[in-house]
């Protein structure tokens, strides 16, 4: 007895209370400080931050960190889904674009290859995020970082009309700074949502308040439209069919309060595109740019029609002759990429829905996940009516929800196969043992066993 209690190894404190260590926990966290320094700029608002190229950073230890756990993963480059072979041939169709362009060769190269970076934090995401746990961490990043970024516009943008230039980067065009918003607000709405904690439900709504104030403030007609498709997506999902019918008169509320307050010049915008009002320079601004983009969707269907192979990434402000980009995203990759890389487009988005509708068609999904689901289909609505009037084509933002939708399918299945897989196991077990069985039987009685 004494033997038989010495050989017991005994279990120490440091082991019975360790932590388990995640997998690809480093790469994980390098992803997240992309995701972090790609939606909040910290570098374009924080004093000092400009001089470090930290996206550059992130990425690289991302990629550096799943590359040192290759083997360990869970899913391998040959797990990846059609949809990142979509977007591969989109960069391909843009890099043979920038060889064979009419207008430049070196600066669509360079462009290209640093819109690449977008393929592979694509892939960083799909490899790295193997939980819902991950996946809900990054879309809070995104949320949070461009709810933030909406604050900083709306408290520092008092002297700057309509937004323009208030944060730097991808945000500094007011155009590009209601898009991000918009594509980022079902997402709010989601966390909202999901949390029955008041004090967190109010952490959620001001700064909705303020992405709502600061989409108002930008005067981006594209982007109120934009708002208006991708909120009545969310008021159907989250109030009508989720029977939230409170949320439905609560937004309409809102919407008239911040709209008359900070809407007025949104409002003079709009009357502008018929020609008449034009008695300031603002409405008189606001038609020249509405004439400007009429004339260049008619000069990126002559360049695709000259130019079949594209011209090259941000060759079209040359080739336009007026530094200007046509603000429609289909002709923009179109006339950029060529037409190849607008066939890669179309597909690469269409199979973000096709995601979404295989999500549905599974049972047994988790309410959560279903919630996020439908925060990301009112996004990518959101997205496809809304590149018809602005120029997105190479934001990052509408690739990283076709990202979140291919993660959350995989999740989805591998959870429905970790369920299943057991179950048929054990079957599978009783069957050889009923089979061991009836062959002892046969043999005792002398039966011969086939």
């Amino acid at each position: 007895m004494a033997v038989l209690e010495k050989d017991v190894p005994t279990i120490r404190w440091s082991q019975r209370f360790a932590v388990k260590r995640e997998p690809l926990a480093g790469a994980f966290f390098w992803l997240s400080a992309f995701y972090v320094v790609y939606c909040a700029r910290p570098e374009d608002w924080i004093p000092g931050l400009k001089y470090v190229p930290l996206a550059k950073i992130s990425g690289i230890f991302a990629l550096l960190g799943l590359l040192m756990s290759a083997g360990k993963a869970k899913r391998g480059f040959r797990d990846l889904p059609r949809e990142a072979g979509y977007f591969f041939g989109i960069i391909c169709m843009l890099f043979v674009a920038a060889a064979l362009s009419p207008v430049w060769h070196g600066g669509p190269f360079f462009k290209t290859l640093d819109f690449s970076k977008a393929l592979i934090a694509w892939v960083l995401t799909f490899l790295v995020i193997t939980n819902f746990a991950r996946l809900r961490r990054i879309i809070f990043i995104q949320a949070a970082s461009v709810a933030v970024i909406a604050v900083v516009s709306v408290l520092k943008g008092r002297d700057h009309p309509r937004l323009d230039g208030v944060i730097g980067g991808i945000y500094s065009n007011p155009n590009d700074l209601a898009f991000a918003i918009v594509l980022s607000l079902p997402f709010c709405f989601a966390f909202l949502l999901n949390t029955r904690s008041i004090p967190r439900k109010v952490a959620w709504i001001a700064p909705m308040l303020a992405m709502c104030t600061a989409l108002f403030m930008t005067a981006s007609r594209a982007g109120f439209i934009d708002l208006l498709v991708t909120g009545t997506v969310c008021l159907w999902l989250f109030g009508i069919k989720g029977r939230r019918i409170h949320l439905v008169l609560a937004v309409a509320v809102v919407a008239l309060v911040v709209g008359l307050a900070a809407g007025g010049r949104l409002k003079d915008r709009f009357v502008a595109m018929s020609g008449g009002h034009l008695d300031n320079g603002a409405n008189l601004s606001a038609y020249v740019s509405f004439e400007q983009r009429r004339f260049l969707m008619i000069k990126s269907l002559e360049g695709i029609a000259h130019y079949p192979f594209g011209i090259g990434l941000d060759n079209f402000t040359v080739y336009s002759g007026i530094w200007r980009e046509v603000h429609v995203s289909y002709l923009q990759i179109a006339v950029e990429g060529g037409i190849g890389a607008l066939v890669f487009y179309l597909l690469f988005f269409g199979r973000g829905f096709s995601n979404l509708k295989r999500l549905r068609q599974m049972r047994g999904s988790d309410p959560e996940i279903n919630l996020f689901a439908g925060a990301l289909y009112a996004t990518l609505v959101g997205f496809v009516v809304g590149a018809f009037f602005a120029p997105e084509a190479y934001q990052y933002f509408p690739y990283f929800a076709v990202a979140y939708t291919s993660v959350l399918l995989k999740i989805a299945k591998e959870t429905e196969q970790s369920e299943v897989s057991p179950t048929d196991s054990s079957q599978v077990q009783r069957r050889l043992r009923a089979q061991t069985r009836a062959g002892e039987l046969a043999s005792v009685r002398g039966v011969p066993v086939e």
